[in-house]
């Protein structure tokens, strides 16, 4: 049974010097693939270096996250678009908008997000799209500027069900992480059955959304060593679990219709 963690960050410094161990064990495990999202222009040299050493586990994303809008310098488009020249194999992302933070001027993220997703479409390469608390402006931000023939991933997706079909005709796919463990039941199910099975996708957001437990049934957490808060790539296995237990499906049904979901959305 082979996965694709469709979204993480091993980059992040909390874990970056023990990402080589992370990436051997998750692998070890059946986690094959990594899309390892940039935040900002401090962190895309180091995505673009661990794309480079892990080959061809790991795909390079760059992107401007909405929590370091504020931090960009006047030349970050310049920076983010020699980044991506330099680095065929690179996706967009992370990118977004969040309205869950004290996050400023709301203007700013929509304009910095537009930039970037029209960056996407112009390079014809897939987004990884953060939201929080914005679904409604996104929703109309994507309608102005789609359909988006090479796709787009809504990570840790927690939206609404009846917003599913829209995002899925402009070219959406879905993604779920363990977050996905902190939505009531009943509703976490409704929605997750509302995605077309060829747009699931499963992603760890590593070294963030550390799964709850669901019980025996599951695979034991794997832990990041000195902190047991963080998680580890290769706890995707229990987002599978759930996912598939969700849609009452197989678990190797999920694995494999997840991971060739990925492998398309990542094929340009």
């Amino acid at each position: 049974m082979k996965l694709f963690d469709a979204h993480c960050h091993l980059q992040d410094p909390r874990i970056f010097h023990k990402a080589p161990q992370l990436i051997a064990s998750a692998i070890d495990s059946g986690v094959v693939r990594f899309t390892v999202n940039g935040v900002s222009e401090q962190d895309w040299p180091l995505v673009k270096q661990m794309g480079e050493s892990h080959h061809p586990h790991i795909i390079p994303c760059f992107g401007l996250h909405p929590w370091y809008v504020a931090d960009r310098t006047p030349n970050w488009l310049n920076t983010l678009k020699q980044s991506f020249a330099s680095t065929p194999s690179a996706a967009v992302g992370e990118i977004g908008l969040d309205k869950g933070k004290k996050m400023g001027d709301f203007a700013d993220q929509v304009h910095v997000f537009r930039q970037q997703l029209e960056l996407a479409k112009e390079l014809k390469r897939p987004a990884s799209i953060h939201c929080v608390q914005a679904f409604g402006d996104l929703l109309e931000i994507m309608k102005s500027l789609g359909p988006f023939p090479e796709g787009f991933l809504l990570h840790s997706y927690l939206g609404s069900a009846e917003m599913v079909p829209e995002f899925a005709n402009l070219g959406g796919y879905f993604s779920f992480s363990g977050f996905l463990m902190s939505m009531k039941t009943s509703k976490a199910k409704r929605m997750v059955k509302a995605v077309p099975f060829d747009r699931i996708l499963l992603e760890t957001d590593a070294p963030d959304a550390l799964p709850k437990s669901q019980g025996e049934s599951e695979p034991p957490l794997q832990p990041v060593e000195g902190d047991a808060s963080l998680n580890h790539p290769a706890n995707i296995h229990n987002v599978l679990v759930y996912v598939a237990s969700l849609l009452e499906m197989d678990k190797e049904e999920v694995a494999e219709a997840s991971y060739q979901n990925a492998v398309r959305l990542f094929s340009y």
